[in-house]
């Protein structure tokens, strides 16, 4: 090993958890099903929705009707279905009560394409194309005109009725992607911390590693070398999720949900981190791999509480959780994605996330060294703080 290496011994535990897990088999099958379960859940809602008939336009006269159908064989046939109504306050209510995918209302130089929380880009671009084709055959036949005259009236807006971050169902979809995400990385990984601990306590290899290595640079080196691999996992199943957007054609949800994908990993660091020292000290109270039931249950449980929270609860209690140390790893992308969240209130909790994982990890190092070569029985939590304590 290099001298860098012996000056900071923890990277050579890191490098061999890492060079461990890649070839492990577990490891690669279950990254292959989570990449599997992410692209179809991506693509089959789009296919499904691809044969769902007709978008269906509401219009107030016989030019909006005209112009739709024109849309619609620009789009190839059977994408577009008139919806005829008496007045824009009605066009509006169709579009809001989800009765009607966007409504065309003439505006002050042309048409208005209302939409409710966001417009699908080829509905805009498909009916501002027959506008324009339209506007311009009528204007054409009428001589003497400027080009400004000859487009007069080709004009067409935008305004959206509830204008959010996503659409609810999507911005719901994916908010339950980021906390499952994490959930199951942290939980899965989690239990490969501990169960690493164990093997190396039962086959006494630990003893020689302690000898040769600081206690707390076995820690950190585990600690490191999960966050890399658990991060790169995130990293592949982000990309998988990406091209499996791009290939079926909505690409809108990346405008939104890119920004707060960086987010997203600040958090998910910061909550993984910190986890990743409860397991390895879930891992150090155990002598034998049954043990793991019983010291694994409290990391459990602070995963799945807060995950049931940033999926399940209500506005209010997603708020508070929000600010809470490990439930925000999963609940503040999620508000991102579904409300206008202030800038400070993520800062705060990363700020918050941030103090917890210092203290959290400092206190699993010292818990860590106490109880990692005690092999003779399984401790408890109270019992290996006391250990520390004195």
């Amino acid at each position: 090993m290099t001298d860098e290496t012996l000056r900071y011994p923890w990277q050579l535990v890191a490098h061999r958890e890492i060079s461990t897990k890649i070839r492990d088999r577990t490891f690669l099958g279950s990254t292959a099903v989570m990449l599997m379960v992410v692209l179809a859940a991506v693509i089959i809602p789009a296919l499904l929705s691809g044969h769902s008939g007709p978008d269906k336009i509401a219009v107030l006269n016989d030019a909006g009707a005209k112009i739709v159908q024109t849309a619609d064989q620009i789009k190839g046939g059977d994408s577009f279905e008139v919806t005829r109504v008496s007045d824009q306050a009605a066009a509006e209510r169709l579009v809001s009560d989800g009765d009607a995918k966007a409504a065309l209302v003439p505006g002050a130089d042309g048409y208005v394409v209302v939409g409710d929380q966001q417009l699908d880009e080829s509905i805009q671009n498909a009916l501002r194309e027959a506008v324009v084709n339209l506007g311009m055959e009528q204007n054409a036949g009428k001589a003497g005109l400027t080009p400004e005259q000859l487009r007069a009236g080709t004009a067409v807006q935008e305004r959206l009725l509830n204008p959010g971050p996503l659409p609810e169902i999507v911005a719901d979809f994916v908010n339950i992607g980021l906390a499952l995400a994490f959930y199951m990385t942290a939980l899965g990984f989690g239990m490969m911390i501990a169960q690493s601990v164990v093997q190396e306590k039962e086959s006494r290899v630990v003893e020689i590693l302690a000898a040769a290595i600081p206690i707390r640079a076995l820690l950190w080196g585990k600690v490191i070398g999960s966050t890399v691999l658990a991060l790169s996992q995130i990293v592949v199943i982000a990309a998988a999720s990406l091209i499996g957007l791009l290939a079926t054609g909505q690409a809108d949800i990346l405008k939104v949900v890119a920004p707060v994908a960086g987010w997203f990993v600040v958090f998910f660091v910061l909550g993984f981190v910190a986890l990743a020292g409860l397991w390895a000290v879930a891992g150090s109270l155990a002598t034998r791999q049954e043990d793991l039931g019983s010291t694994t249950l409290p990391g459990q449980m602070i995963l799945m509480i807060p995950f049931f929270f940033s999926v399940f609860a209500g506005s209010s209690a997603k708020t508070i959780a929000s600010f809470v140390p490990f439930a925000s790893s999963m609940a503040m992308p999620g508000r991102m994605l579904t409300e206008h969240v202030p800038l400070w209130q993520p800062l705060l909790a990363i700020l918050i996330l941030l103090v917890a994982t210092a203290g959290i990890v400092r206190l699993a190092a010292r818990v860590y060294e106490r109880t990692l070569l005690k092999t003779g029985r399984r401790l408890g939590y109270r019992e290996a703080i006391a250990l520390e304590a004195s």
